[in-house]
C-alpha cells in the first residue's frame, strides 16, 4: 500500500467513525442523545431534534465557559463582528454548532466536513433555524475552493484528527486571502490530560503501552474513550503549532485553553483543587491545559 492510499484508507476509517460517533457531547457515551442537566436530571432526545442541538450547545458552551463574553458564545477568540458579511470558512463543522453561531452574527459562512452525518447534522440545523449557508462533505487536505477565497478561516478541535496535518494546516491557510485571519484549536500533547490519562493511568497503570504507540494509545482515549474506536487522534505541542503555522502567518498568538484542568486535577488527587488557591492553578491551566487555539493574520 502506498503513502496516498495509506492516507485514503485513514481518512475512510475517520468519516466511517464520526458519522456512527459524532460529537454530541452527550453525557453518557460518545455520539449519543441522553444529555445530563444542571440538577444531575438525564435529559433523552431525538437526534438532530431541537433539543438535540439546543443540549449540545449548551454543554459545549458549559464547557467553554472562559471563551464567551458579551458578543456571544466564544466572543472571546472569534472576531464576529469583523467578518459580518464576508466569507468565512468552518472546517470540520460537525454537528454544526460553531457554524450557527458564525451565520447567526451574519458571516457568509461555508463549513465543511468529511463525514456525511456532519454534514446531515448542520443542513438540518440550519434548516430548523433558517440560517444561510454553504455545507459541503469535503476532505480538509484538499479543499475546493480558489485560493484566497476567504477572509476569515477556523476549526476547533478537528485537525488533529487528520492523517496528514501538515497538508491540511497548508489547505486551509491557501484559501485564507493576504491579510485575512485564522483561528485553530488542536489538543495538547503537553497537557496534564494526555500525562495524567492517557500515558500514566492507561498507558503505564493500565499496562495498554505495552500493546499501543502513544499514536495508537492517544486515538484510542481520547474522544470517544468509552466506545474505543477511534482511528486517529494525535495532540500537538505548542512548539509544533507555531512551526506549523509560521510560515503562512504575519502575526501569531497561541493561547493554552485550560477549561479540563479542574476535572483532571480531581481524578488525579481528589480534593487538590479545594487545598490550592484558585490563581494557582488557573496559572496551570493556562500552561497544561488540553486545548491550545492558535490565531492569527495570513502572510
Amino acid at each position: 500500500m502506498t503513502r496516498t492510499d495509506a492516507h485514503t484508507a485513514d481518512a475512510a476509517a475517520i468519516a466511517a467513525y464520526w458519522s456512527t460517533q459524532p460529537q454530541s457531547y452527550a453525557s453518557e457515551e460518545h455520539g449519543g442523545t441522553t444529555f445530563r442537566a444542571g440538577d444531575g436530571a438525564l435529559i433523552s432526545v431525538e437526534r438532530r431534534s431541537p433539543e438535540y442541538f439546543r443540549e449540545a450547545d449548551r454543554v459545549l458552551f458549559e464547557w467553554n465557559q472562559p471563551c464567551h463574553n458579551e458578543a456571544g458564545p466564544f466572543g472571546r477568540i472569534f472576531p464576529y463582528a469583523r467578518y459580518r458579511g464576508r466569507p468565512v470558512l468552518e472546517v470540520g463543522c460537525g454537528q454544526g454548532g460553531m457554524a450557527a453561531l458564525w451565520a447567526e452574527r451574519g458571516a457568509q459562512l461555508t463549513a465543511v466536513d468529511l463525514n456525511p452525518d456532519a454534514i446531515a447534522a448542520t443542513r438540518e440545523r440550519f434548516s430548523q433555524r433558517g440560517l444561510p449557508g454553504e455545507i459541503r462533505q469535503v476532505d480538509a487536505r484538499s479543499l475546493p475552493f480558489d485560493d484566497g477565497s476567504f477572509e476569515y478561516a477556523y476549526s476547533w478541535g478537528v485537525l488533529h484528527h487528520s492523517p496528514d496535518l501538515a497538508r491540511s494546516v497548508g489547505e486551509l491557510m491557501r484559501v485564507i486571502r493576504p491579510g485575512g485571519e485564522f483561528g485553530v484549536m488542536l489538543y495538547n500533547r503537553h497537557s496534564l490530560l494526555y500525562w495524567y490519562q492517557i500515558l500514566y493511568l492507561e498507558g503505564l497503570l493500565h499496562a495498554e503501552g505495552k500493546f499501543l504507540n502513544r499514536l495508537q494509545l492517544a486515538s484510542r482515549y481520547t474522544d470517544g474513550d468509552r466506545q474505543e474506536g477511534n482511528p486517529h487522534t494525535w495532540p500537538v505541542t505548542v512548539g509544533e503549532m507555531r512551526d506549523l503555522f509560521r510560515p503562512y502567518s504575519a502575526r501569531l498568538d497561541v493561547r493554552v485553553l485550560g477549561t479540563d484542568i479542574v476535572p483532571i486535577l480531581e481524578l488525579a488527587m481528589p480534593g487538590l483543587t479545594k487545598l490550592v488557591p484558585r490563581i494557582v492553578w488557573k496559572a496551570w491551566a493556562r500552561r497544561w491545559g488540553w486545548s491550545v487555539w492558535i490565531a492569527g493574520e495570513r502572510r
